[in-house]
């Protein structure tokens, strides 16, 4: 059996760029001749410390805690054929860890979907007092050492290249086993425009309000409004109040939407985004409606598998034509899942990860 250690910061099933990237893949390699080790750094209750505000004894705790774990990766990486490296080793700006992964017998993988080179402008703002800390320009420096780099896009591939020639693309897929369309109708018959996300990135949410608020006006209580992944989030004025992700939950909750939006503003760091949210409605077979940015271009073929949509006339005129026709909802939300699991499902890109992996160790 060959062996892959797999590093990243947060437990199983908790971080979307970690569960659509690389976990979900765990058992088919399993039946592939790989054993799949898992080492994260925050756990349930680290996780509860490390993102309230304040508590900075308790952060620095697991900071040591997290050094420490690292330090026995390291001791135990040439048993290993191949290190994951999930967007970093360490939660700091230092390649401490990559380094010395670098210097083992095993092949070093860094795998990214995010333009994490740049300082997100909604870094949460639990940990703003420690952003010194970081040092997102260290992406360079991981793609350097590494061995491997798996991109989610060509965006982030260009990148790569800059500091590696060894870059392939591997986009964020879905489980279609897992992530399948309802097999029963809603109780509720109003029509549901949902949007789902995570508290960094409810401000991109934002950017549909506009829209939302002249649909409002034209269709009342025909239609209502859902946030998924943000309890905190409450808008009176759509009738709105969040609520917040659950693994167990996720799939019902989304499967009430009967229109799926992916509002984005235009800059660097979401060129670099992966379409994760509208993949998931798409999968569900949820007519899904997109800002133009980056991948979401390759994704959507406006007016056949979904849309795309710039301004708010256009939100507005593309999300009324899925409220007034169920036929058009049903046939739109039909070639969305196609596209899923022709191009973004596990099931059509397994075999991409497993070849890349043996053509590495050979």
């Amino acid at each position: 059996m060959r062996k892959i250690l797999f590093i990243a910061a947060h437990r199983p099933d908790r971080s979307p760029s970690q569960r659509f990237r690389f976990e979900q893949y765990f058992n088919f390699l399993a039946t592939n001749n790989y054993t799949c080790d898992f080492s994260y750094l925050i756990d349930e209750k680290s996780d509860k410390i490390f993102y309230s505000k304040g508590n900075y004894f308790g952060k620095f705790i697991i900071f040591v805690k997290s050094f420490f774990k690292r330090l026995r990766d390291v001791y135990k990486a040439s048993s290993y054929d191949i290190i994951f490296i999930q967007r970093e080793a360490f939660m700091t700006g230092s390649v401490f860890f990559e380094k010395q992964f670098s210097k083992s017998k095993a092949k070093v993988v860094f795998d990214f979907d995010d333009s994490i080179w740049k300082q997100q402008e909604t870094e949460a703002t639990a940990n703003k007092a420690l952003l010194w800390l970081k040092r997102p320009s260290k992406t360079g420096d991981i793609i350097g050492l590494s061995d491997l780099i798996i991109a989610g896009n060509e965006y982030l591939a260009t990148y790569a290249r800059k500091y590696n020639s060894h870059v392939a693309i591997i986009p964020t897929t879905i489980d279609t086993e897992e992530y399948k369309p309802r097999n029963d109708k809603k109780s509720d018959t109003r029509i549901c425009i949902g949007w789902s996300g995570s508290i960094t990135t409810i401000e991109h949410f934002c950017f549909a309000i506009p829209a939302l608020e002249k649909l409002k006006e034209k269709y009342q209580d025909k239609i209502y409004f859902k946030v998924l992944g943000d309890d905190n989030y409450k808008n009176d004025q759509l009738g709105i109040q969040g609520i917040g992700w659950s693994k167990k939950d996720e799939i019902s909750e989304l499967q009430s939407f009967d229109i799926g939006i992916m509002p984005l503003p235009d800059d660097e760091w979401t060129k670099g985004k992966c379409g994760l949210k509208g993949l998931l409605y798409m999968a569900l077979g949820i007519p899904t409606i997109m800002s133009p940015v980056g991948v979401n271009k390759d994704i959507i073929k406006d007016g056949e598998n979904g849309y795309l949509a710039s301004d708010v006339e256009e939100w507005v005129t593309k999300i009324s034509s899925l409220i007034d026709s169920e036929t058009l909802r049903q046939q739109m939300g039909e070639k969305g899942r196609q596209v899923v699991e022709d191009k973004y499902s596990v099931h059509a890109n397994r075999s991409l990860y497993l070849r890349l992996f043996n053509e590495l160790i050979a």
